[in-house]
């Protein structure tokens, strides 16, 4: 029975143990920070990871998430300097850098998001007010996104927050004023289309003009140089012939004449009608023409008709 009663009380002892160091330890992960809370003050601040002891039943723990967290935020309507009305969609990325300050102005997570989102969507709206349409969506949205974190960042410094980022993830028209607003800068990109195309079409019609001018000014120069040239030849070619007509003329009028052949009965169907005696002829049937000598010497002379014998007369010499 005694046996029974110190292996009970040993049992109790080792229990009594195990939940004494259970409940006088603590583990901090790598990616949290711990506050060690006495009465509901803040003690003690552990950023390492480790094992860690407290005064059970008096103290304890309070863990802060040292990662990077997301906030997303619900749709807002702002109104842009051009005096459009706009639907935001924005998220910002924050890290808590002060766990005690942190702990002391918004206790946890969810008020720090109620807090920051908040201070997110109010300047927001300011800074957008500044801005108009066109600069919201394209030209200076980067520039935009950064004033917006700088200006949040700054007030999150006093909640132990700082802010790594701030983005306009869709910015929309209305429902309501989205057609009209396409239809409109659907008008807009329609006349500046024509108006490139008239720009084109002017531009075309001027180069087009320059190259049929200087087309004009080549074909000029071109047959100014041709009639020159063909004039040269033309002189080239009747001085030859005049030195060829002065060197040896019955050669010349047969050359002018074989010509006068060939350019006459060229086609396969021509057909002269002509006296043979005509001087077209002259050289058919003979190189040197008619009335004309042979090229090795003089015409043989023609034999001369002796004259008929007379009645003898009847008279005798002495």
């Amino acid at each position: 029975m005694n046996g029974n009663v110190w292996k009970m009380g040993g049992l109790i002892l080792v229990a009594a143990a195990l939940i004494l160091v259970y409940a006088s330890t603590f583990i901090v992960y790598q990616t949290q920070s711990a506050l060690v809370l006495r009465f509901g003050g803040v003690r003690k601040v552990v950023m390492e990871p480790g094992l860690y002891f407290k005064v059970p039943l008096v103290e304890n723990v309070v863990y802060v998430d040292k990662r990077v967290l997301d906030l997303d935020l619900s749709e807002q309507e702002v109104i842009a300097a051009d005096q459009k009305r706009l639907v935001v969609d924005a998220f910002t990325r924050y890290r808590i850098t002060d766990p005690v300050r942190f702990y002391q102005t918004v206790n946890n997570v969810a008020g720090a998001n109620l807090r920051l989102g908040n201070i997110v969507n109010s300047t927001a709206r300011a800074v957008l007010a500044d801005a108009t349409f066109t600069d919201i969506v394209r030209e200076q949205r980067a520039r935009l996104m950064r004033e917006i974190r700088d200006d949040v960042n700054k007030q999150a410094q006093g909640f132990g927050i700082t802010v790594v980022d701030v983005r306009l993830r869709r910015v929309d028209l209305p429902q309501a004023n989205s057609q009209a607003v396409f239809q409109r800068m659907q008008t807009e990109r329609q006349r500046e289309a024509a108006d490139i195309r008239a720009n084109g079409s002017q531009i075309a019609q001027s180069i087009r003009a320059r190259a049929d001018r200087d087309v004009t000014v080549i074909k000029a120069d071109a047959d100014r140089r041709a009639q020159e040239l063909r004039g040269e030849g033309d002189a080239e070619s009747n001085r030859v012939f005049a030195e060829a007509y002065g060197r040896d003329p019955d050669f010349f009028a047969f050359y002018r004449s074989m010509q006068a052949y060939e350019t006459s009965l060229q086609a396969s169907d021509t057909r002269l009608v002509l006296a043979p005696e005509t001087d077209f002829f002259r050289y058919f049937g003979n190189a040197f023409g008619r009335n004309s000598a042979p090229a090795g010497g003089d015409r043989p002379p023609a034999p001369q008709q002796q004259p008929a014998p007379g009645p003898q007369s009847s008279l005798a010499t002495p």
